[in-house]
């Protein structure tokens, strides 16, 4: 009977449970909490995320206006680099820079404009220099020539520009003698590019440039002699049959055409 009892015991199904499925089945969360936590958990990134966006617009905001707007980045020294004939004080009376103005918001463009209108002045660049100084660099004009008036003595650049007026007669510069001084003029343009062209030991001895045309540019030697130059082409060719010339006899040298040179 013993035996017959164990046997139906046996084989009995068990309903005992082994103890490390039950705590595993104590420590593992409904599917729905683990869910809840999981998006609870998004939530807050994404709030975060949101947070630090809009801390970084505010920042970048704050930085334009303090930079656009206030005086903190803005103009506090002019410097003017390039300038020797024309006094600096001309030049920052005509470029007339805002002071403590938002460096960004400077119009470099419209302040060169104003410093080209000085008679004296080729080109201008303005640039700034982070954090507080606008540099202004200036290339002065240079003169080639000059015309004698009654007012004084016309400076004249290599653009055929009549750009300053002085009281004593400029060493060094040959006088102009043409109808009319302007960088539109066929006439003033042919005689600067000659003078452009000349060698500088011939351009040295030259003391009058003079023409009617603008193939027919002639100029007088400190010698007294005529130097009949034609344009401003094959200069060096025209240059070295000079040169030969100049060696004989005579009083006008015609190099216009270097082919067929004249003495007379």
């Amino acid at each position: 009977m013993a035996t017959r009892a164990r046997s139906e015991e046996r084989s009995r199904p068990s309903t005992r449970r082994s103890s490390s499925a039950v705590r595993s089945r104590r420590g593992r969360r409904p599917l729905t909490a683990r869910r809840r936590t999981g998006t609870g958990i998004s939530r807050r990134r994404a709030l975060r995320r949101r947070w630090v966006a809009l801390l970084s617009v505010l920042t970048v905001a704050g930085l334009g206006y303090v930079v656009m707007f206030t005086s903190l980045l803005g103009v506090r020294s002019v410097e003017v680099h390039g300038a020797a004939s024309v006094p600096s004080d001309q030049i920052l009376a005509a470029a007339a820079v805002p002071d403590l103005k938002p460096m960004l918001l400077l119009d470099t463009d419209e302040i060169a404009a104003r410093v080209t209108n000085i008679p004296g002045v080729a080109t201008v660049d303005v640039s700034r220099s982070w954090p507080s100084t606008v540099e202004i660099t200036v290339t002065e004009r240079a003169p080639v020539a000059f015309v004698a008036a009654t007012n004084g003595f016309h400076l004249v650049d290599s653009g055929g520009l009549d750009y300053k007026v002085v009281q004593n007669k400029p060493e060094g510069l040959p006088e102009m003698q043409v109808a009319k001084v302007s960088p539109e003029d066929a006439v003033t343009r042919s005689v600067v590019a000659v003078l452009a062209s000349v060698p500088q030991p011939l351009k040295g001895q030259i003391t009058v440039v003079r023409a009617r045309t603008p193939g027919g540019v002639e100029f007088s030697l400190n010698t007294g002699k005529t130097v009949r130059w034609g344009d401003a082409g094959n200069a060096e060719r025209k240059a070295r049959v000079l040169s030969v010339l100049l060696t004989r006899e005579g009083q006008t040298y015609d190099v216009a055409s270097p082919e067929l040179p004249t003495v007379s």
